[in-house]
């Protein structure tokens, strides 16, 4: 059966690092420009599922020695999110005609926060992310998480993603795909309805 698997970061909602940096440096010995220095080596870990929400914020409370909560900073942190109303669009007439699938390297404090906050991820049928799946794009390893976990045919799966890295992985594993750009929409939506085309005289 054909199906679409969904990136979520830069498409489905586009969002700024700095934004958190300027807002967490009002509240930090740290400047701006050095805030997202001081966490690099905690995001991944983060993302991989290696430390909880709980750790990772206690560990960057301290990190920063910010004067605030942990769910001061957790606000700020997740705040660097906009919808990007292009895919919604595009996406919901082919909700209940099309399995809809996420995979997607984040937290799972970012993933709650998002599905809590835009309405565009009630389209989706299930996702695989690499918080849970303590593996995270571009290793094949999420992306076979991502078939197994989905029963996904590579072949009649549509992989949209922002990152080129990305898109070359799932090209080696036999995914369709659409390397996205949020600026230039109306290409991914012409390659879409392309493909569905296809799918349809399968």
């Amino acid at each position: 059966m054909p199906a679409i698997l969904c990136d979520i970061g830069n498409v489905l909602a586009t969002f700024d690092f700095s934004i958190a940096a300027r807002r967490l440096s009002s509240a930090s010995p740290f400047p701006a420009d050095t805030i997202l220095q001081q966490l690099e080596d905690l995001k991944l870990p983060f993302e991989n599922g290696d430390l909880t929400d709980s750790e990772f914020l206690a560990a960057a409370v301290e990190r920063l020695q910010f004067a605030g909560t942990p769910e001061d900073f957790a606000a700020i942190w997740c705040g660097i999110f906009s919808a990007n109303d292009a895919m919604r669009h595009t996406l919901q007439p082919l909700r209940g005609r099309i399995p809809l699938y996420l995979l997607s390297n984040t937290s799972g404090l970012h993933r709650d926060w998002l599905f809590r906050a835009f309405d565009v991820f009630q389209l989706f049928d299930d996702g695989v992310y690499s918080y849970s799946a303590h593996c995270s794009k571009p290793d094949a390893a999420i992306f076979q998480h991502a078939i197994d976990q989905l029963q996904l045919d590579p072949a009649h799966t549509f992989f949209i993603d922002d990152l080129p890295a990305n898109i070359a992985t799932a090209e080696q594993l036999g995914f369709v795909t659409h390397t996205y750009d949020f600026r230039q929409h109306p290409a991914l939506h012409h390659h879409l309805t392309e493909w569905l085309s296809r799918e349809a005289t399968v």
